[in-house]
């Protein structure tokens, strides 16, 4: 049940940031036209290490909305990158920097403190029971399950793994084809050395830190099926975060009119 309503909550933020009826989204509906290359990969993939030198030989498109550092000004979003950006590799500390960033951010504890009272609410897990007391139970699993999983995915095995934390925004194509690519991400990455990777540090870190949780929940929450329900619902709600990431700058631009 806890996994299903946190599921339900954000994939229904996502989808109605996407569906925004603006006029930035209705000219994403028709793709622009690709430049002619020999190589039999899409160029438009930011992943794509031979992309500089395919935009170098082609006509320049029109500037792409801006990612912001935080989102709505207050959810962070230090990873996302601009459109068409290309960055030399992370090092550890940077690795590691926003592992922390995305776990102690101020905002971190307003959501999370959001998201226990939604567990507690609709009794998540009951052995927690109601009240201040059960509140500060979920509350600090809460933090603890989300702190792990941003240690795993975005500083530990990105680091042993020489795997790129960052998320590469497509921001050309229509509507399917962002949205496609953008939640495929989960599954691949891109390497320290710019080549595309299976992303084993988004699903085995969530893997991870599902399995670690297990040590701290009640013992009627520590079978294979709830262990398996906490690492699917945490990649499903990763995947459905690069989603917004990838529509933000044009929500923002259009919406709020802010270039960066």
């Amino acid at each position: 049940m806890r996994s299903r309503n946190l599921l339900a909550t954000f994939m229904a933020l996502v989808v109605c940031s996407v569906a925004v009826p603006t006029l930035a989204a209705q000219q994403l509906l028709s793709d622009e036209p690709v430049a002619s290359s020999s190589s039999s990969h899409d160029s438009d993939l930011p992943d794509d290490p031979d992309v500089a030198l395919a935009q170098a030989a082609a006509p320049s498109r029109s500037a792409a909305p801006q990612q912001t550092k935080r989102i709505l000004g207050i959810v962070p979003n230090f990873r996302a990158v601009n459109a068409d950006a290309h960055l030399p590799a992370q090092s550890p500390r940077e690795k590691f920097t926003t592992a922390f960033q995305d776990s102690f951010d101020y905002s971190a504890f307003i959501f999370v403190g959001a998201q226990a009272g939604i567990n507690m609410s609709t009794k998540a897990t009951p052995q927690f029971h109601q009240g201040a007391a059960g509140y500060a139970r979920y509350y600090w699993h809460t933090f603890a399950d989300t702190a792990d999983e941003n240690l795993w995915v975005e500083g530990i095995l990105p680091t042993t793994l020489h795997q790129d934390n960052r998320y590469y925004t497509l921001g050309h194509g229509n509507i399917l084809k962002r949205a496609g690519y953008s939640f495929t991400r989960t599954l691949i990455t891109r390497s320290d050395s710019g080549r595309e990777t299976f992303n084993a540090s988004e699903i085995v870190g969530a893997g991870a830190a599902a399995g670690i949780s297990s040590t701290y929940y009640p013992s009627a929450q520590r079978t294979w099926t709830k262990v398996g329900q906490r690492w699917l619902t945490s990649t499903l709600i990763d995947g459905g975060t690069f989603v917004f990431k990838e529509f933000w700058p044009d929500i923002n631009a259009s919406l709020f009119h802010q270039k960066n």
